[in-house]
């Protein structure tokens, strides 16, 4: 068998002028200019893409066939492979649904599974289309914010019940957590799973980010930890956050219930949507061997970030870093600092020039915060902790 490549992912990569959106487009979102900015916001990575997802690419060219195209199975293989060897969680191919990304395979979840008016809840500070789909599909959304314990989130069951208005008729889950990479364990998805049976909510669990784990700690798909709410549950993934494939526009809505099945196939079939030939391509490509290999390099290395931001983000007094379990997101609270938020994002934004996600777009939680991409070269990260500690250097 050939050797594993190894990977050097502090090999230096510049994006600007790519059509990158986490590049190109920052000075619009944030007047942080790329010329001499860092772009840390948009979840992807600055990582070349490996040879396996290139050489793919290079068999579509050789092939110079873009037309209606044969070899569907292979993909669904590759996504039935994946899910079992590194999730040990079984899947039937029939399961399966193809989306154009996750993005739009959970508007098709909310459009399904509720009507224009209901509610939907949402565990915040969470990943902003989450409430943006909500808005767009005529829903109301349901904010249950989250506490903290130990300096990481919790779940707090009774505040949540406190808070249902009798409304909702589904529950929107990240796991692992987007902003902060939490890795939710099997009690909690257990009591979550009770909550959802309690209010009679459609549970969809959102894991696009769960081959991004750090060392030490272990994702649990949600159909595994709790097989008894399997007749509401709809399961979301794609290899788009791992190998940085968003472009393609592929995910994977995995349903194991026979009925939410039928419901959501119907939707699906009149929207006559069906796979595109590149995301296809790439992520068949992705769910290898090769693809594992990668990975498998990828996350001792950004955890290596993660160690090098967090601990110099926590020497600055008033900040303070949320411990990560998974995903390259770090989240970040400037709350201890006394200022405002238009004060935070000045030093960062103009002082420290970092384009960095504002935490109050992602709901109650995030008002104090911002969120950190650490998906990127080990100097970008060291360089962006010493901008930070220089624009917070009068706290010192």
């Amino acid at each position: 068998m050939p050797a594993t490549p190894v990977y050097d992912f502090d090999a230096p990569v510049d994006r600007r002028g790519t059509d990158s959106s986490k590049w190109d487009m920052m000075e619009r979102a944030f007047g942080v200019s790329p010329d001499d900015g860092l772009a840390m916001w948009v979840a992807d990575m600055d990582f070349p893409a490996p040879d396996f997802l290139q050489d793919a690419v290079k068999g579509l060219l050789a092939k110079a066939n873009y037309g209606y195209f044969a070899g569907y199975e292979t993909f669904l293989d590759a996504v039935q492979w994946w899910m079992q060897t590194r999730h040990g969680w079984t899947i039937d191919t029939d399961w399966v649904f193809t989306t154009f990304g996750l993005g739009n395979g959970l508007a098709m979840a909310i459009q399904t599974f509720s009507a224009p008016g209901d509610h939907v809840a949402i565990l915040t500070p969470v990943y902003h289309e989450f409430a943006a789909k909500i808005g767009r599909t005529g829903r109301v959304v349901t904010e249950l914010p989250m506490g903290t314990e130990d300096g990481v989130f919790v779940l707090d069951f009774d505040r949540f019940d406190r808070l249902m208005t009798g409304r909702e008729k589904m529950l929107l889950l990240s796991a692992p957590h987007n902003p902060a990479g939490r890795i939710w364990t099997q009690a909690e998805l257990s009591d979550l799973a009770a909550f959802c049976a309690r209010h009679d909510l459609i549970l969809v669990s959102d894991e696009i980010h769960c081959d991004l784990i750090l060392t030490g700690h272990k994702h649990l798909p949600m159909h595994l930890a709790a097989p008894q709410i399997a007749d509401r549950l709809i399961m979301m993934s794609s290899a788009s956050k791992t190998f940085n494939i968003a472009g393609s526009r592929t995910g994977c809505v995995t349903i194991p219930d026979a009925d939410l099945r039928a419901r959501f196939g119907t939707f699906h079939r009149s929207l006559d949507i069906s796979p595109n030939l590149l995301g296809v391509t790439l992520t068949r490509a992705a769910y290898s061997q090769a693809g594992a290999d990668w990975v498998d390099q990828l996350m001792p290395y950004i955890a290596g970030n993660a160690q090098l931001f967090n601990d110099g983000v926590n020497a600055i007094p008033g900040l303070s870093a949320m411990p990560m379990q998974s995903t390259y997101l770090a989240w970040v609270d400037f709350a201890g600092t006394g200022m405002n938020r238009d004060e935070i994002h000045d030093r960062v934004y103009r002082q420290a020039r970092i384009a960095a996600t504002p935490g109050h777009t992602l709901g109650t939680g995030g008002e104090t915060c911002m969120r950190f991409n650490l998906g990127t070269q080990r100097a970008r990260v060291a360089e962006a902790v010493a901008r930070l500690q220089e624009a917070f250097s009068d706290l010192q």
